[in-house]
């Protein structure tokens, strides 16, 4: 397959399909080659100023902080389920968007240093590092919620994280330029393990980074319910960057409705899963009536929290399951926008009504801390990620399901 600006010829599965390379590339000057550097040079800027400014106030510094690290954290790592995922499953209808996923997943390790201030925080975050550790309930779980093996946990799942996001990430890349049908079975063979290990992690990490802010609380599905959110966020992430380069004149008769169809249909799907997750650990926790498991529950209901709560149910659940269920809404693009851009502000509001009633007990309070972090982060994980989206192209043209991909229909 020739690597010139010739359109590539892609045969496979009964089908034949023409890519041309410059549909599925960012320019190497210009917007695309400055965007890196100026979206990490400000994140780096308003990250400073986020520290400077909560330098008195470090309690609220380091929850907004985790909320917002927490946020493009799972946005990260959400990419690199899809990948594995499609691996698993060998699907071909995604391929087009899947390297859009492995750039994602790429931006793991800049995520992985993020983390580090937060190695700073954990006394000003979870109890258990404090007034707290004598508490009868928690001291029976202190073997496990302890600094030292805290940030050794979490120094496992960042590294192990990024070492797999890296790892997919080369191995499309190689394929890009080797086109070996051996390394797309190198990549099906690992993907399986790599799940487990994805699941064992990102439950664990859900338990240490944000259950374990209220230690006398627990809940056996929170892991799901992470991962519900999660998955969900990374399928409207996918929608709303190919909707993005499409604007820039990229990804024409490559990225179909089709493909927008099915990444719709996920979305909705796991709108349903993180409302199935989040209403049994209530309905479960209800019924049992257990003080250390009520107890969290019936702060978010307190009059100053139950306002947000109800809407967020609605906003994150109700609305959005009905707009979904519509065929109409997963096939046009300004009901795509809508749908993507309100169900990633829902998760981000998801992750701040599960760490912040514990600082903020009277009810929801937006600080400037939560703006400055919010952009500061926002702006070094945007700026990671085109900075990998711009290194090699944004399909790989070279699978050996690319035709399948372009010519994919839903049935």
């Amino acid at each position: 397959m020739s690597h010139s600006g010739m359109p590539h010829s892609v045969g496979g599965h009964g089908h034949r399909a023409s890519l041309d390379r410059a549909q599925v590339t960012l320019p190497r000057a210009g917007w695309a080659a400055r965007l890196p550097l100026v979206c990490g040079g400000l994140g780096a800027v308003l990250l400073a100023v986020t520290f400077l400014v909560g330098k008195g106030n470090p309690t609220q510094l380091f929850h907004s902080y985790l909320v917002n690290w927490f946020y493009f954290a799972t946005l990260a790592v959400g990419g690199l389920f899809f990948v594995l995922l499609q691996h698993i499953t060998r699907a071909g209808w995604s391929v087009v968007v899947r390297r859009l996923a492995e750039d994602v997943a790429a931006t793991l390790p800049v995520v992985a240093l993020l983390f580090v201030p937060l190695a700073f925080g954990v006394h000003a975050l979870y109890p258990w590092a404090g007034h707290e550790a004598q508490d009868p309930v928690v001291m029976r779980k202190l073997a496990w919620l302890s600094e030292g093996p805290f940030l050794v946990r979490a120094a496992i799942y960042l590294v192990v994280w990024s070492l797999l996001g890296l790892w997919f990430w080369r191995q499309s890349q190689r394929q890009d330029q080797m086109g070996a049908l051996a390394l797309t079975r190198r990549m099906q063979a690992v993907a399986a393990p790599s799940m487990i290990v994805f699941a064992v992690t990102l439950t664990l990490a859900s338990f240490d980074w944000v259950m374990s802010l209220a230690p006398r609380w627990y809940s056996t599905v929170f892991g799901g319910y992470i991962f519900g959110g999660t998955a969900m966020a990374t399928f409207a992430l996918l929608i709303v960057l190919v909707l993005l380069l499409q604007g820039r004149g990229l990804f024409d008769g490559v990225v179909s409705m089709e493909h927008f169809h099915d990444l719709g249909k996920l979305m909705f799907a796991f709108v349903v899963f993180w409302g199935y997750i989040g209403f049994s650990q209530f309905m479960l926790q209800w019924y049992a009536n257990i003080p250390e498991e009520t107890n969290w529950f019936a702060e978010r209901l307190t009059p100053g929290w139950k306002p947000l709560t109800m809407a967020f149910v609605v906003g994150h659940f109700v609305v959005p399951f009905f707009f979904l269920l519509m065929r109409d809404v997963k096939r046009h693009r300004t009901g795509l926008w809508a749908a993507s851009g309100w169900l990633l502000l829902m998760h981000w509001l998801d992750i701040y009504w599960l760490v912040m009633p514990g600082l903020h007990h009277e009810g929801p309070r937006l600080h400037l801390l939560d703006l400055l972090a919010f952009l500061a982060l926002g702006l070094l994980f945007a700026g990671a990620l085109a900075f990998t989206l711009r290194l090699k192209a944004l399909v790989p043209i070279n699978d050996p399901r690319l035709a399948e991909s372009l010519a994919f229909e839903n049935v």
